[in-house]
């Protein structure tokens, strides 16, 4: 069970996520810093530390749409967010995919923040709301990819794995 801590519309750009003018920063150990930046209230809740791992995003379509700069996803899974949207934007799920942030794609998703989430692996389930929402899965390969932590992490445990045999 977890918390929808913020909730955007549609077209959310990687500006509006990590903006520009942060870019001399890329490490993902500093890059969380500047999550949603310009939402001070947010951005000021991520620094206090008062959101907790695991605690919802919840997006329209288009998540994460404008550049393919992947600190848009670094930043998020920087905090231990989980983003529940309608659509992501091709390139930034791949990112997210490829860094082993949890992104769930919930096409019907009906939430407010403070609402209590359980996810499963087919659905979406508003606890307050007492609602359900069916998901998208991913493909089992690219699930697997954030399940092991991102590209790098996976990669690293398949290469174990072939040693060992």
């Amino acid at each position: 069970m977890a918390t929808v801590v913020y909730k955007v519309g549609d077209d959310v750009s990687t500006d509006t996520i990590y903006p520009g003018r942060f870019m001399a920063t890329v490490l993902p150990s500093e890059t969380p810093q500047f999550c949603f930046a310009d939402d001070k209230a947010f951005n000021g809740a991520l620094q206090r530390q008062s959101v907790a791992p695991g605690s919802i995003i919840v997006g329209g379509q288009n998540f994460g749409c404008g550049s393919s700069r992947e600190q848009a996803a670094s930043t998020i899974k920087g905090h231990g967010l989980v983003v529940i949207a309608r659509g992501f934007a091709r390139i930034f799920l791949q990112n997210s995919i490829n860094l082993g942030l949890r992104t769930v794609i919930c096409p019907s998703i009906e939430a407010e923040v403070g609402d209590e989430i359980a996810l499963t692996p087919t659905h979406v389930r508003n606890v307050t709301r007492n609602a359900d929402f069916p998901i998208v899965p991913l493909p089992a390969a690219r699930q697997a990819i954030i399940d092991a932590g991102g590209l790098i992490a996976y990669t690293r445990t398949r290469l174990v794995a072939d040693r060992t045999r």
